[in-house]
C-alpha cells in the first residue's frame, strides 16, 4: 500500500470507531510515529498532510529534525506550504538528553519522574518557553515499561505545581505489546479514570484533557475508551522507508 492508501484506511477506521463510541473525529489527533523510517518517508508524511511527528530517541530523530525543521531551507519549505512539523518526543527521555530535545520537540509524552521534571523546567526557563507534557503512567504494571505507578501519580501531580515552565496536558500509557486489541481496553479505561480522578481532586494547576494512548494494533479500542492522541507508526507510515 502507498502511504496515501494507508492514511485513507486509518482515517476510515478512526471514523468508524468514533461512530461506535459517539465521539467527534475532530477531538482526535494522530501522531505519525516516524522512528522506524528515514527522512524521505518522514517528508512524505508531511506532504500527505500529517503534521504531528513522533520520535523515541534523539539519536535517531536528530538528522530528520535538522533536515525538516532545523535548517532555514527546510523550515521555509514547509512553512511556505503550511505544513510545518509539530514534533512529539514519545520515548523515555534521559535527563542528559533534555538539552537536545527541549526547544525542538513541542510535546513530551514521557514525563515520569521529578528529576526529569526539574531538568525540563530548567531548560525551558533558559529558553523562555513553556513545555506541554503528558505524564506517563505504567498502568499495566510491567517491569519493562517506564512510567509512574497509578498509586504515585497524585503525589507527582502535586509536585508539578512547582514547575512553572511545564504545562501538564494529559496522561500517557502503553498497553502490553503482546495483548490483543480488546485485551488493551482495561488499561485504556484505567488511564481515563486516572485523568478524571486527577481533575476531580484538582491536583494540577488546571484540568487536563489529553489521553495519549493507542498504537497501530489497538487504536480503535483506545478511541472507544477516550483517547484523543493516537501514536501510529507502521499502520500509517510503514517501516524502514
Amino acid at each position: 500500500m502507498t502511504m496515501a492508501e494507508r492514511i485513507e484506511t486509518v482515517e476510515r477506521r478512526i471514523a468508524e470507531a468514533c461512530r461506535r463510541s459517539g465521539r467527534d473525529r475532530e477531538e482526535i489527533q494522530v501522531i505519525a510515529v516516524t522512528k522506524y523510517v528515514g527522512v524521505d518517508t518522514t517528508r512524505e508524511a508531511l506532504r500527505q498532510g500529517l503534521r504531528h511527528l513522533g520520535e523515541n530517541r534523539w539519536q535517531d530523530a536528530s538528522g530528520k529534525w535538522r533536515e525538516i525543521s532545523g535548517s532555514e531551507e527546510g523550515a521555509a519549505e514547509y512553512e511556505a506550504a503550511g505544513k510545518q512539523a509539530i514534533w512529539h518526543f514519545i520515548g523515555s527521555l534521559q535527563t542528559n538528553k533534555v538539552k537536545d530535545v527541549i526547544g525542538k520537540f513541542t510535546y513530551i509524552h514521557s514525563l515520569d519522574r521529578d528529576s526529569l521534571a526539574e531538568a525540563i523546567d530548567k531548560r525551558a526557563e533558559q529558553l523562555g518557553i513553556v513545555v506541554p507534557c503528558f505524564i506517563q503512567v505504567n498502568v499495566s504494571g510491567e517491569e519493562s515499561k517506564h512510567g509512574l505507578t497509578p498509586e504515585t501519580l497524585p503525589a507527582f501531580a502535586r509536585q508539578l505545581a512547582g514547575y512553572r515552565h511545564i504545562q501538564p496536558v494529559g496522561l500517557m500509557t502503553m498497553a502490553p505489546l503482546d495483548a490483543e486489541a480488546e485485551q488493551s481496553r482495561p488499561y485504556f479505561r484505567a488511564l481515563r479514570e486516572l485523568r478524571d480522578s486527577l481533575n476531580g481532586q484538582a491536583l494540577l494547576r488546571e484540568p487536563i484533557r489529553g489521553l495519549s494512548m493507542g498504537m497501530s494494533g489497538d487504536f480503535e479500542v483506545a478511541i472507544e475508551e477516550g483517547a484523543n492522541w493516537l501514536r501510529l507508526g507502521t499502520v500509517l507510515v510503514g517501516k524502514n522507508g
